[in-house]
């Protein structure tokens, strides 16, 4: 377990989140994608990027593979390491929504108790929580990395959906069937909640 120095203060900066969200013309959120592997996680995470991208909204993706390149290439795939995983990407996460960013990640994050600390790190209102359901055997007819074969191979220990579990979210804020509806139509549901949230309100 980590052990917070007690000579560290906390130093309060000048311009705050809102100065920059006013200078963005838009909130800071961040957009959490959990589901399985092959879910569609991250096309749609960066489908959605891209869009708000070209409505000129400031964002940044952290996607799970390019994270363990190297914030968190330290960490395997035990229950705690995942666990380790997913606080690094947390506060990251927050620091991003701080500097009025809309960050969107993808990650697994099979565990209900990690979504929730992220989600009270940030507060209730800036965890967006979009659970990309598809079921265990499209995920793996999908299977772009030859991952769930290697899995059942019993090659790679620890996979979720296989050989570890997959706590599927209690309240998501939003559940897309991502095996029936089209990218397009998951990009419009996901920005749509974010109007009705008043995200966009500055603009």
């Amino acid at each position: 377990m980590i052990t917070k120095s007690r000579n560290i203060v906390w130093h309060d900066a000048t311009i705050t989140r809102r100065h920059r969200e006013e200078l963005n013309g838009h909130q800071s959120k961040l957009i959490w994608f959990t589901g399985l592997s092959g879910s569609g996680k991250s096309t749609l995470a960066h489908a959605i990027e891209e869009r708000l991208h070209r409505m000129g909204c400031r964002t940044f993706v952290l996607d799970g593979d390019n994270v363990r390149h190297g914030l968190c290439a330290d960490l395997g795939f035990s229950d705690d390491a995942r666990a380790e995983n997913i606080r690094r990407v947390g506060e990251t996460a927050k620091l991003f929504v701080d500097a009025g960013i809309l960050v969107l990640t993808a990650f697994i994050s099979p565990f209900e108790a990690d979504r929730a600390r992220v989600r009270a790190l940030l507060g209730q209102g800036d965890f967006v929580e979009v659970y990309c359901h598809c079921s265990l055997s499209t995920c793996e007819k999908r299977d772009v990395k030859g991952l769930y074969k290697r899995a059942r191979a019993g090659e790679i220990q620890d996979f979720t959906g296989i050989s570890s579990p997959y706590e599927v979210p209690a309240a998501p804020d939003l559940k897309i069937d991502t095996e029936s509806i089209s990218v397009e139509d998951s990009v419009d549901l996901v920005l749509s909640l974010l109007h009705a949230r008043g995200v966009f309100a500055g603009r």
